[in-house]
Order: C-alpha cells, then structure tokens, then sequence
C-alpha cells in the first residue's frame, strides 16, 4: 500500500499532463468529427467547356448537343488565359469535314485543351464516350439521320446502381480516427506519467533505503508494474466512455467491441513501453524528449498523424517495427470490411497478437535492465 500511496501522491502532481493530452485527443477528434458530419451526399458536377465547331455538320451538331447536356458549355474570348484561370476545364476543337471524314471510315483526330483538374477529367470522359459510340456505329451506318438516332439512343441508356453495402461508414471513420489518435495520447500520457513516477523511486537515495529496508526489491517492483497498470486501466477506462459519448452507437456493435479491445491491448503494451523507457532513464529533465520522440515518431511512422495511404512505402515499413502500426493497421481495417466473420477476423486477431508480444518483450526487457542496474548500484 505504501508504494502504491507514493504512486498516486506522484500521479495527482503530474495530473496536468493527463488533461493536455485528453484535451488534444478532444480537440483533433471532435474537430475530425465535426468535418464528417457534414453532407456527403453525392452532388453531380458539370465541367465548363468551349466548343469550338468549324465542321457544323450534323454529327458535331449532335455531339454538341450531347455536350450540353452533360456539361457546361461557355464562351470566352481567351481560351488560354480562362483555362490558366480555371474559368474553363475543357476546349473541344471540331475539325472541317470531320462529319464526312467520320463516314468515310477514317479516323479524324479532334484537338483538344485541357486543365490538369478533376472537372477535366470528367470532361474529357464524357468527351470520349460519344467519340467511342459514334466510330463504333459509323463502320456499319452511312445515313446520317439513323446515325445520330443510334448515338443518342445509346448514350441515354444509363446502368441502374444500387448500393448494398451496409457499412456506416461515416461513423466508422469517426470511430477509427478516434481510437487511431488515441494512441499518441495512451502513449504520451503513460510514458510520460510512469517514467515522471519510475524516476523518483529510482531516485538513488531513495533507491538505497528501498534496498536496506524489509521491502524485497521483486515486490517492489512487482508493485510498481501493478500501479502502473492500474492507472493505465483507468485511463484506458476514461478514454473509453469519451468515446461512447463523442462516436456514439457503433460502440454498442459488435465491430465496436473490437475496437475497444484493440485499444486495451495497446494500453497494454503502451505501459510495458513505458515501463521499459522507466527503467532506462533516470533523470526527469530527459523524459520530455523521449516522449516526443516515442510518441509523435511513432504516430507519424505509423499512420496516426497522417493516413498510411498517404504515407511512401519505406516509412510504412518502417513502421511495422513498432506496435502502434499494428493497432492502426486493426483500426483501419475495421472500418473497410462489411462485417467481422471467421473469414477477415484472423487478420485482426494475427494484429492483436502481435501487439500482445511486443508487450512480453517490453516487460521481460524492463525486469531484466532494473535487476543488472539494481545490481551495479
């Protein structure tokens, strides 16, 4: 009890660190949120394009047409300058004869200028269609009229998509950011809380009354390990039901389970990191370095800060040496699959088995370096 008492006296002085970290988690979590709450509703968007006709003929009539309909279609008096500007995405140059070059079975080329955009993009597909039905339809049709019923006919069929997916996704993405950013405020908060803790009763003075004093030193130990994850748990605890309030009703699913227990396992190990960087740092004013350097290294290494997609192929595998890219790698895997089956769930059990082993080595290394340093003092 009395090491125990001596942990929380630490502890409550060092409270203040607790509540920063809670309070960035709050902050970037809630602000990521809020973003995610807003209309994602799928809005169709018409590109702004110039076409500029000089066959006027009654194939380029109707891809004029068609044009108009599915796009924007302006005039400006400087082409490059409105494309420079971005007034424009699009400029579609018709060739003279291009209508009887189409029929002759030839392949006229039509020039085209165009922005490096998404609307540009979308332009020149809209673009490219009509061009692939009309020579597609112009190797077996001479009559003009028939020809341009046939495209048309065509290009107003349109495939009926249906969307059967059953993931929520905008909750599961707050849910993976939340618990993926929970990882630098686990480890920033326990490194820094338990090494604070760890050195003060690796104190030397204090160290030379512990060893001629009744307490076995295993015990000692042993009791510190016990306090460490006791305050670990109640963290891991808060942590938690801010994140029933903040994520909501996907927490009560069975996916939200899993989340759950991936971030008590982290916690896990995060103490064993912890504990480790305890016993091998002894002085107080280091402590604040090693916790930038564990805690925002390895949240950008591994996706936290910014999403492993994003991230070159060398730091992902760099990561990988690290068990917060396990735990985020588990994060975001939950929120792509469409349910947890046995078919996916051995991927998430191989993860947390992994982070559980990190853990092991963490505390049989942190035994091992406070025995050799016990036995040189």
């Amino acid at each position: 009890m009395t090491v125990f008492k001596a942990f929380l006296k630490i502890l409550n002085k060092n409270k203040g660190l607790i509540i920063l970290y809670t309070t960035m988690l709050l902050i970037f979590a809630g602000s990521n949120m809020s973003l995610n709450d807003s209309n994602t509703n799928y809005v169709s968007s018409k590109p702004k394009i110039v076409i500029i006709d000089n066959d006027n003929d009654i194939i380029s009539k109707n891809m004029a047409e068609y044009l108009k309909d599915n796009c924007k279609v302006t005039n400006v008096k400087n082409i490059d300058d409105a494309l420079f500007n971005r007034q424009i995405h699009y400029v579609i140059y018709i060739p003279k004869n291009y209508t009887k070059d189409l029929l002759s079975g030839k392949n006229p080329t039509i020039n085209v200028k165009k922005t490096n955009t998404f609307e540009s993009s979308l332009a020149e597909m809209i673009f490219t269609r009509y061009i692939n039905v009309a020579r597609t339809y112009s190797k077996d049709i001479s009559d003009t009229n028939e020809l341009t019923k046939k495209i048309t006919d065509t290009l107003k069929t349109e495939s009926d998509v249906k969307v059967k997916s059953k993931l929520k996704t905008n909750s599961l993405e707050k849910a993976a950011f939340y618990y993926t950013f929970l990882s630098y405020s686990i480890v920033a908060a326990l490194v820094y809380v338990i090494c604070i803790i760890l050195s003060s009763f690796r104190n030397i003075n204090i160290a030379k009354r512990n060893i001629v004093s009744s307490v076995n030193y295993k015990k000692l130990n042993l009791q510190l390990l016990i306090s460490s994850f006791s305050f670990s748990f109640v963290l891991w605890i808060f942590y938690i039901l801010l994140s029933l309030i903040l994520v909501g009703n996907i927490m009560f699913t069975p996916r939200g389970l899993v989340f759950i227990v991936n971030s008590l396992l982290f916690t896990i190990c995060a103490t064993g990191i912890a504990f480790l960087i305890g016993n091998l740092v002894n002085s107080k004013n280091a402590i604040g370095g090693i916790v930038n350097v564990v805690a925002v290294g390895s949240s950008f290494l591994c996706g936290v800060f910014v999403p492993m997609e994003w991230l070159p192929s060398y730091v992902v595998n760099m990561g990988k040496i690290l068990p917060t890219y396990w735990y985020v790698d588990t994060n975001n895997y939950l929120k792509t699959i469409e349910d947890i089956n046995s078919s996916n769930i051995g991927h998430i059990i191989i993860n947390m088995c992994i982070v559980l082993g990190f853990t092991i080595v963490f505390i049989i290394l942190s035994n091992i370096i406070y025995n050799k340093k016990r036995k040189i003092n």
